[in-house]
């Protein structure tokens, strides 16, 4: 499982969070995803590998500024994916 964890900046408020949300999740298949406009990132749980490319391409037309994109291993805790 990938945990792919995105810093945007743009997000101000939930609705923020819900419109990154909805944008990746109409293009990628995922177990998780969390956005945090104050934390000003996404974090994504897939099964797949996701390119660089493909998350520039969902989210430059959002309006929302991807800076950077970081992959690890996610562990599951129980029922929850980490």
């Amino acid at each position: 499982m990938n945990k792919y964890i995105l810093k945007i900046e743009g997000m101000r408020c939930s609705m923020c969070e819900s419109h990154v949300n909805d944008a990746i999740r109409k293009k990628i298949d995922a177990k998780k995803i969390k956005s945090s406009h104050t934390k000003n990132e996404t974090i994504i749980i897939t099964d797949k590998d996701i390119s660089d490319d493909l998350f520039y391409e969902i989210l430059n037309p959002t309006g929302y500024k991807l800076t950077k994109i970081k992959k690890e291993d996610a562990k599951k805790f129980g029922p929850f994916w980490k």
